[in-house]
C-alpha cells in the first residue's frame, strides 16, 4: 500500500493508493489466528509482525529459513517456510508469495506464506529489490519491471531449494504483488497456477488515480516525474512520492477505506522498519505507462482472484478477471464483508481466504508434469 504524493520542490497531496470457509468444515488445520491481530517486530527473532508468527524453529513444526541470493547483481533477502516434518530428501510443491506495494516479507506476505506452509507447501516471500532488506540504490525505486523480475527471481531460487518439485510451482500475489504476479504469469510458464488477494493494479492507479479520480492531472504528474528523473540523473536530490506524514485526524479524513486502514496497518498495528510508503518520483515514468491487465490473455493457467466484497479496490480485481480470457479455469471469489486491508490480518477473513487457497493449490499443484 503506497500513497500517491508527488513532491516537486514542495509536498503536495495528489491522492493516495495502496497500497474462511471454516477449517472445521474443510477438515483443514490452519495456523492459530485467534490472536492474529499483530505482533511487535522487536519481540520476534525473525522480526515478523503478524499475530501467530513463528518465534523459533522447532522440530515437527513449520520452520522459517532466512536466505539471500543474487538477482541481477543485487542482494535479495527472503524467508523460506518449510512444512512440519520437512525432509529435504522428499519432494514438495512450492508457492511464491509476492508482497504488497510498500510492504515487506515480515507482514502479510509472511502471514500467508506461513499459512500455506501449514498446508504442506514450501513457500518463499522476498523483499523487492530496492526495498526492505534487499539491495539496490537509490532506495525505494518501485518500477514494474523490477517487481516482476523479483517474482521470476523467487521462482529461480525456490525451484532449486532442497526438496522442491519444480514442476509443482504456484504463485500468490497480494495487493500490488497481485498485479505484478499477473504480469509475471503472462510469460513465466513455470507457474502451474496463480492466485491473487486484493489485487492492486499499480499502473492504473498511479496513472489515473485511485478510483480513476485523477484523470485530469495525468500530464501534469508526468511532467513532474520527468523533471524528477532529470534532476536525479544530473546528480541532484532524489525526489520521493508517497512519504506523507499524516496526523490521525488527516488519516480519518481520507476518502477511501484503503487509505485509512492502510495507514493504521502499516504505520501502527503492523509497522516494520523496512516498510515504507515512499517511492522515487521518477518511478512514475515507468508505472504510469504500465498496466497489470496488458496482454493478460497470455495467462492460460488456473487463476483464482480474491477480494473483499466491501473493498473499494474491488474494481481492479473485477476488471482484470474479466480481461483474463486466456484461461477457462478461473474464479472470482469475494470475501464477504471484508475491506482491502482487512484481508491482510483479520482472522476470520484470513481463514476464508485460506479456505479457498488450500483446495485451489491442492487441485492445481496435485501432481508433477509428465
Amino acid at each position: 500500500m503506497n500513497t500517491d504524493i508527488v513532491n516537486s520542490g514542495r509536498r503536495k497531496f495528489l491522492g493516495t493508493s495502496a497500497l474462511a470457509i471454516s477449517s472445521a468444515m474443510l477438515g483443514l488445520t490452519f495456523m492459530n489466528t485467534k490472536n492474529a491481530a499483530a505482533a511487535d517486530y522487536k519481540q520476534n527473532a525473525f522480526s515478523l509482525v503478524y499475530g501467530g508468527a513463528i518465534t523459533k524453529n522447532e522440530a515437527g513444526r513449520v520452520n522459517i529459513h532466512p536466505v539471500s541470493y543474487k538477482l541481477n547483481g543485487l542482494d535479495i533477502v527472503a524467508n523460506v517456510y518449510t512444512p512440519a516434518g520437512y525432509d529435504p530428501s522428499r519432494t514438495y510443491p512450492a508457492i511464491v508469495v509476492a508482497h504488497p506495494n510498500g510492504g515487506v516479507k515480515e507482514q502479510v506476505a509472511g502471514l500467508y506464506a506461513q499459512n500455506l506452509a501449514e498446508q504442506g507447501y514450501i513457500t518463499i516471500a522476498a523483499d523487492a529489490a530496492y526495498q526492505g532488506g534487499s539491495g539496490g540504490a537509490p532506495r525505494s525505486v518501485d518500477k514494474p519491471q523490477f517487481r516482476t523480475e523479483d517474482i521470476h527471481g523467487m521462482a529461480d531460487f525456490i525451484t532449486r531449494f532442497p526438496g522442491v518439485d519444480a514442476s509443482r510451482l504456484g504463485l500468490f500475489g497480494i495487493c500490488g504483488g497481485g498485479g505484478y504476479s499477473l504480469a509475471a504469469a503472462k510469460s513465466d510458464k513455470r507457474f502451474r497456477s496463480i492466485a491473487t488477494l486484493s489485487m492492486f493494479n499499480s499502473g492504473r492507479v498511479r496513472r489515473n488515480g485511485y478510483g480513476d479520480s485523477q484523470l485530469a492531472t495525468i500530464q501534469q504528474r508526468l511532467r513532474e516525474a520527468s523533471a524528477a528523473r532529470a534532476q536525479e540523473v544530473a546528480g541532484g536530490e532524489v525526489l520521493y512520492s508517497g512519504d506523507a506524514n499524516l496526523t490521525d485526524a488527516q488519516i480519518a479524513a481520507l476518502p477511501f477505506d484503503l487509505y485509512r486502514q492502510g495507514y493504521e496497518y502499516y504505520w501502527k498495528t503492523h509497522a516494520h522498519p523496512g516498510s515504507t510508503f515512499k517511492y522515487t518520483t521518477s518511478s512514475l515514468l515507468d508505472l504510469m505507462r504500465w498496466d497489470a491487465t496488458d496482454q493478460i490473455e497470455l495467462i492460460d493457467t488456473p487463476l483464482l482472484m480474491m477480494a473483499g466484497s466491501k473493498a473499494d479496490s474491488l474494481y481492479m480485481t473485477e476488471d482484470a478477471f474479466a480481461k483474463a480470457s486466456g484461461t477457462k479455469d478461473k474464479e472470482l471469489f469475494k470475501i464477504d464483508g471484508a475491506t482491502h486491508i482487512e484481508t491482510y490480518w483479520v482472522p476470520k477473513y484470513v481463514e476464508v481466504a485460506m479456505g479457498k487457497l488450500t483446495p485451489f493449490f491442492a487441485r492445481t499443484l496435485v501432481s508433477s508434469r509428465s
